[in-house]
Formats: C-alpha cells, structure tokens, sequence
C-alpha cells in the first residue's frame, strides 16, 4: 500500500526543479512488523550472532579482520564505479609496482583507512554528524573528489542521475543543502534515541535516511555503507567490522538504488528493510562460512609446516601468522618477522614456494613478492 508523502515531499524550488525534503525519523505511520519482515529480521539476528561467535572463537580475531575489511572496501567502492580489485588493493599496499593497476586503487586503500579511522574513533566519538565529517574527510584525501569539500557539509545542490545529466533530468534530487544540518541533526538523535526499535531496523533506517539526505559533494555512497559497519560496532552486534554487506548491494544493485527511491516515492520503509534484512542475513551466513574456511586453511597449512619446514618451523609458522594480515610479502618481511639473516630468510621463502603456500607474482629476478593465493582467494574474485 502507498503512502505518499510518508518519508518526504518534492518541493519546489525557485530555479524550476523539485528536491526531495525528507521527514524526521522514525517514520511516522511507524513501520508494519509484518510476518516478513518478523522472519528477515529473525534469520538476520541470528545468522549475524553466528558470525560474531565465529569471530570470537579464532585464536586471534584481529588476525582476521583484515580482509574483510578489504573486501568490504573494494565492493563498495566498486558500487560507485571504481575498477580496483582485491588483488590491485592488496599489491598496492604491499608496494607491488603495476603498470596495469586501475589508477582508483587510491580510492579504495582510503575507504580502508577511513574505516579503521572510524572505528578507532568510536572508542572516544559515538557515531555523529561530528564521526562522519572525519571519515568523510580521510576517504576523499588526494583523490578524486579531493576539490569537493571533504569533510565539510555541501553549499549547494546536487542530484542524482546518469553521467552528464543536468538538474533538471535528474533522477532524485536531495534536499537543499540549508536543509542538510537539521535533517543530520534529526538522523543523529534518531540513533541515541530510546525508540523502541530493534537495532537493525534502526540501522536499515538510518541508511536509507541518509542517503536521502546526501549530505556531501561526493562520497555519499561509500559513507553511508561505512555508517552500517560504524552502527553494527558500535551496538556491540559485531564485535569486529567482519560483514561485506556491499557484497549483497553490489550484486542487487538496481534493487538497491530502486527501493531506496520506492521510499521517496511512495513511502515503503518496508520493502527496503526486507532487502536489508536479507542482505544481513545472507552476508552474515557467508561471511560465518569464510571464517570456517580461513580456521581450517590455518590448521592445514599449520601441519605442514611442522611436517615439511624441519628446523625451520617456528619461524615458518610466525611467518604463516604475519601471512594473515600481510597476504602478500617479500624476503625482507621474513628477515623482519623472524630475525633470521636474508639468507635464511631467502632459504625459508623457497620452502614457501615449494610446498605452494606462497607463489612469485613479479616475475622479476629482484624485488620480487609472494601471494598466499589459497588465503586471498577465500574472498572471492572481486
């Protein structure tokens, strides 16, 4: 059923176009708990609950952020255009040169540091239109989108639409940006209210409400996913920043931008929350699938060690630890973590390469780097 008029109206505005002036949260009819939604939301709790025990049981949780946080960063950046992979990401940060590497790897290596910057900040900041500006500002630091405010609120209108579309072809068009503050301001005391909504719900909302607001220039996008994994941590629903949602918008994308549009249109809160219930409910089933299988690639690679590594075990199992947040490495990483010569080092690398845990990716006689394939390819081709 259509309830126009429930999440916003189009206003007119003096230049001859319609923006979008959306209404405070919480939506007002309140949301329908319907048998849908009651059993997303229930398959979605419980399969994020697996996820986060998963987590907490490994030897060390840190260990394993790592690459979630990559793939998270590479999709959803990805969504907006980027043409980066995991494997341009990772061999950027491991200073692999490439002359093929997308030049928007940038793009992505700051949706990671802005992320951990985030969520190194939550230990002081809640999250707020104050959390937003900071990360806001780190994602778009030297790249593209750098001359358009970062960090700072928009001045003036932008809109949303096919490249090279004007104001008035536009296929949404956000508020006004002297409404911006209030309706963030709105947003903010939305998520530290006492509404007695579950915490996803909360969540789906304040998404959804955000990107209508489309408060920035650029960037909106990648920080209003951002803003997802911010709320699931700071809820204490994950206890590490371990679920690629973007992996679910991606793959649904025109899903994704429709129904939040079906909000502005026709006031369905609904739909939408459904789809991002489902999407919660099925990355966190298979982000809890990837865990199993990194813990069981470990204790593999763990025995091998010990059976074919001799007396170089310990170090080659201290270097096998580093390979999980280090997926690609170099001879002077080894001499790094282990305190062994080069030349041991060099010797404990061909080990690697010869029981196939690590493989050359350079082709080069010097400088070369070694890929732990099994590990990076757990995350899929992206």
């Amino acid at each position: 059923m259509k309830k126009i008029g429930r999440a916003g109206q189009y206003i007119h505005q003096l230049k001859g176009y319609k923006a979008f002036i959306p209404k405070f949260l919480p939506p007002d009819p309140g949301i329908v708990m319907d048998h849908e939604i009651l059993t997303a939301g229930s398959f979605a709790d419980r399969a994020i609950g697996r996820l986060d025990g998963s987590i907490q049981t490994l030897p060390d949780p840190d260990l394993f952020v790592f690459m979630y946080i990559r793939k998270e960063a590479v999709l959803s950046s990805q969504i907006e255009g980027t043409q980066s992979s995991l494997d341009d990401v990772l061999e950027a940060e491991a200073q692999v040169f490439s002359s093929r590497r997308p030049k928007d790897v940038d793009e992505v290596i700051n949706y990671i540091g802005a992320m951990n910057l985030g969520l190194s900040r939550l230990k002081e900041l809640p999250v707020s239109v104050r959390l937003i500006k900071v990360i806001h500002q780190k994602l778009l630091v030297n790249v593209r989108g750098a001359d358009r405010q970062p960090g700072e609120l928009r001045r003036s209108q932008n809109w949303i639409g096919p490249g090279g579309c004007t104001l008035h072809e536009a296929t949404f068009v956000p508020p006004p940006p002297e409404i911006v503050p209030d309706a963030l301001s709105n947003l903010e005391q939305f998520l530290h209210s006492e509404e007695q909504l579950p915490d996803l719900i909360k969540i789906g909302l304040a998404h959804a409400q955000f990107e209508t607001i489309h408060p920035f220039l650029d960037g909106n996008g990648r920080i209003g996913r951002l803003l997802i994994t911010l709320l699931f941590c700071e809820r204490g629903i994950l206890q590490r920043p371990v679920l690629y949602l973007s992996h679910y918008f991606k793959k649904h994308r025109e899903q994704y931008y429709d129904l939040l549009q079906k909000i502005r249109d026709e006031g369905d809160w609904e739909s939408w929350l459904k789809f991002f219930l489902v999407a919660v409910g099925e990355v966190s089933h298979e982000a809890t699938e990837t865990a199993r299988q990194i813990v069981a690639l470990r204790e593999k690679h763990r025995e091998m060690i010990i059976e074919c590594f001799g007396g170089s075990t310990a170090n080659g199992n201290k270097v096998l630890e580093y390979l999980y947040s280090h997926p690609i490495i170099d001879v002077q990483d080894i001499v790094t973590v282990t305190g062994a010569s080069f030349t041991a080092a060099n010797n404990l690398m061909k080990r690697f390469v010869t029981h196939n845990l690590l493989r050359e990716i350079t082709g080069n006689v010097r400088n070369r780097q070694f890929r732990y394939g099994e590990y990076i390819d757990l995350f899929g081709n992206i």
